[in-house]
């Protein structure tokens, strides 16, 4: 398997594309992935989300994949207008969840083992996807390197966050390796030595 970074939007928001024998998975959807995929002709089988900040999910109508969240598509979780009232000339499309992930604890898609790790506290939304057999976990703005997602937005539980991350992320093998929704990957065992936060 391989992974693939691509970055975007006004706050330099990640996603990733996981790329196997039986096809791409793509994760998040910042501002211009579209045109990402378009320009190097990648088609991806579908999109999952780490959760509905407007900014991991700029791009997810353009896109048109068939995809996984957590939660169906809200305003209350996309924070668009909050980002307007900050300035940022943000605009989310209308898009739907076609798969809903609450309440599930693995998925298959191709050929790969998926678990599921719900942990909110930067929104309720928010799922870690896990791959055991690979040692990977795509965190979105749970755990960053050296730092956590902010939990001062609607809906943010400072308490929550913190012991989903010690309760169940600190849980994974530190050899993991964890891709943040903003910034540079890391791994479960540096982050359990020097993050701050925790």
């Amino acid at each position: 398997m391989k992974i693939h970074t691509y970055m975007g939007g006004l706050v330099g928001t990640n996603a990733y594309l996981l790329e196997t024998s039986a096809g791409i998975l793509a994760f998040d959807a910042p501002a211009d992935l579209s045109i990402y995929l378009q320009q190097n002709e990648i088609t991806a089988e579908a999109l999952l989300l780490t959760h509905q900040h407007f900014d991991h999910v700029e791009d997810v109508a353009k896109l048109g994949l068939k995809t996984y969240a957590h939660s169906p598509s809200s305003a209350d979780l996309i924070l668009d207008q909050r980002a307007r009232d900050w300035g940022l000339p943000i605009t989310v499309s209308t898009y739907e969840v076609d798969h809903l992930l609450e309440g599930k604890t693995e998925l298959q898609l191709c050929d790969l083992k998926i678990d599921l790790i719900h942990v909110p506290g930067h929104s309720p939304d928010s799922v870690c996807f896990h791959f055991p057999e690979e040692k990977i976990l795509i965190a979105g703005d749970t755990l960053f390197a050296g730092g956590v997602g902010r939990t001062d937005l609607p809906h943010g539980e400072h308490e929550l966050l913190m012991s989903g991350i010690r309760e169940k992320l600190y849980l994974l093998p530190d050899d993991t390796t964890v891709y943040p929704g903003h910034g540079p990957a890391t791994t479960i065992g540096q982050e359990k030595r020097s993050n701050p936060f925790i």
